[in-house]
């Protein structure tokens, strides 16, 4: 339909379309008026005040450069958030930028950087009323203050070589612009999506003491009730560590104004009780981020189709057993692709998600728009899996197992989130199949905040751990896969690669992904390195996530995005309806 000036114009029909519209926003107002000041509307907001959220896990930190979790991103996104995002239609959008820099809209120009290579140069404006929660307002000495805690070697972030090789320098304009000079001609230059704004009032003091400690001094894990660390539309008010986070209106929040005077996160780890504190009205809605797994959403489904909304959001959530590399079995190719042979993963995708869940073949889903559907697959097959491990050297004995010339069997632990039924369910579907092979698996699982935090950012496991990565739109795996991202004592930490996957020529595909910017050739190096992983299985495989969200029908505004950024980023557009 096309709206009516595009035509030669036309006096009177421009007349009865002014009429038209005049007259539907009239009635609009009215309705919306009626409906504001109607008695179901206002005992709707006076029975929903407050909001009771449950989630499956405990933040580590607090911190947003330290420990990547959902749980923390999720928290987080009501109170501190990325300067870019993705949205829900999976477009780079600013969020505590005004305007994404292009070469378009003259933000960003090429440059010749001080050591002769060439690079970007790309300038931004934070929101001109951020102000954080104590009233100093969030300037460009926050962004360049949270470049120096990233690129410092002795703070070990997350997403160090972002902060350390990605940007070459900041240039502050004036208190609310700023100009970042990368280092390279990137194709997304533009998402910065893993830089945050840091109070550089109140933190740059503790970090100079002591760069490598700082993570353990932080007002994030020591005063995180401090209201200059949040300039979102909450700031954090009271913690329960391990057990409940909240949050309350931020009053120096510039945009519109949320609807729930505080909200309580819940971090409840067994999934059973989660989803009793749920029908027993403890809690009013549980995060699909990180809540209900598809077989219980599924049985809720049916169970409470009057009182809940239910979305079933297919995401860019990657589940899937990193193993320790630097163990001598593991790092026999033949091993890892036996236990890929060894899961019959098609029967777990039918018998525990109905078939909703797709078996995966590499970490990029086939939603994203740089999947390579002629991936290689593992399909189950117990006699190739035995034939690999006979010529790895790992015979059967007479009692079952596997063992190598010297008699050391094939044993190993593999761990996952503590309380999570449908993991656990899956781990001992796992232990299962590979014990009819002759691998001894033992279960070891732990508290989320634990595993999240020292055992696998100081690689503490020695066996597999099952979790899931979420990511962006045709996220790069740099800090997941890059040689340079394996953490350890030398570089604090800092880093994503758990396994320990070394591998030179992933390091130049990722590299190259980065600034190859022609479609086709940037698709071939995205289907050259989805072949090495399924070849090489630098992790084992699980399946494509399907997030659930199970939404009491009185809450209105939530819009899954089916990627790493959470719904809570948009949480002021979350409301109550009669």
């Amino acid at each position: 339909m096309r709206p009516f000036d595009i035509y030669p114009f036309n006096l009177t029909r421009a007349k009865m379309a002014k009429a038209f519209v005049l007259g539907a926003i009239v009635s609009a107002a009215m309705a919306f008026f009626l409906y504001c000041f109607s008695p179901a509307a206002e005992a709707a907001e006076a029975a929903h005040k407050d909001l009771h959220i449950g989630m499956s896990q405990f933040p580590s930190t607090l911190h947003p450069l330290f420990d990547d979790m959902t749980a923390k991103t999720y928290v987080l996104g009501m109170g501190l958030r990325p300067v870019t995002a993705y949205d829900a239609q999976w477009k780079p959008v600013c969020i505590l930028c005004t305007v994404l820099p292009s070469f378009e809209n003259h933000l960003a120009t090429r440059e010749t950087l001080p050591n002769g290579k060439h690079g970007i140069q790309a300038t931004y404006t934070i929101q001109p009323k951020a102000t954080w929660g104590d009233g100093v307002p969030v300037t460009t000495k926050d962004i360049i203050f949270a470049w120096e805690v990233g690129k410092n070697p002795k703070s070990g972030v997350t997403d160090a070589d972002f902060f350390t090789k990605d940007i070459s320098s900041i240039t502050a304009i004036d208190d609310k612009s700023f100009t970042i000079h990368f280092s390279k001609e990137a194709c997304d230059f533009a998402s910065i999506d893993s830089f945050y704004a840091l109070p550089e009032h109140l933190e740059q003091k503790i970090f100079e003491k002591d760069p490598a400690t700082y993570l353990s001094r932080t007002l994030y894990n020591t005063d995180p009730t401090n209201p200059g660390l949040y300039w979102g539309p909450y700031k954090i008010s009271k913690v329960d560590a391990g057990t409940a986070i909240t949050l309350d209106r931020n009053p120096t929040w510039y945009g519109a104004a949320p609807t729930f005077n505080t909200i309580t996160v819940k971090a409840i780890e067994n999934s059973a009780a989660l989803s009793a504190n749920l029908l027993s009205g403890d809690i009013d809605y549980i995060a699909g981020e990180l809540g209900l797994s598809l077989d219980q959403a599924l049985a809720f489904q049916k169970r409470l189709p009057d009182t809940f909304r239910t979305v079933f959001k297919p995401s860019l959530t990657y589940e899937h057993i990193d193993l320790n590399l630097d163990q001598p079995a593991f790092r026999d190719l033949r091993v890892r692709q036996a236990l890929m042979y060894a899961m019959d993963r098609d029967s777990l995708n039918k018998t525990l998600f109905g078939g909703k869940q797709p078996v995966a073949a590499t970490f990029v889903n086939p939603l994203d728009t740089v999947y390579d559907k002629n991936v290689r697959s593992y399909a189950f097959d117990p006699a190739r899996a035995a034939q690999l491990l006979d010529e790895a050297g790992w015979k059967k004995t007479t009692d079952g197992s596997r063992a190598d010339a010297t008699g050391q069997k094939l044993a190993f632990t593999l761990s996952t989130t503590a309380g999570n039924k449908s993991r656990e369910t899956i781990q001992q579907a796992l232990q299962s199949d590979w014990k009819k092979l002759g691998i001894d698996v033992k279960i070891e699982n732990q508290p989320p905040r634990v595993l999240f935090g020292d055992t696998l950012r100081e690689r503490k496991f020695t066996g597999g751990v099952m979790y899931a990565w979420m990511s962006a739109p045709k996220s790069i795996p740099k800090t997941t896969l890059h040689s340079s991202m394996i953490p350890s004592g030398a570089n604090n930490h800092a880093g994503q690669n758990y396994a320990g996957y070394t591998n030179k020529n992933v390091d130049k595909i990722i590299e190259n992904l980065e600034t190859v910017c022609e479609p086709k050739a940037n698709q071939a190096l995205w289907n050259k390195l989805q072949g090495i992983y399924a070849d090489e299985v630098p992790a084992l495989p699980l399946y494509y996530r399907v997030d659930s969200f199970f939404i009491p029908r009185w809450l209105t505004g939530i819009t899954p995005t089916g990627h790493m950024h959470p719904t809570t980023l948009w949480i002021e557009n979350w409301g109550v309806t009669g």
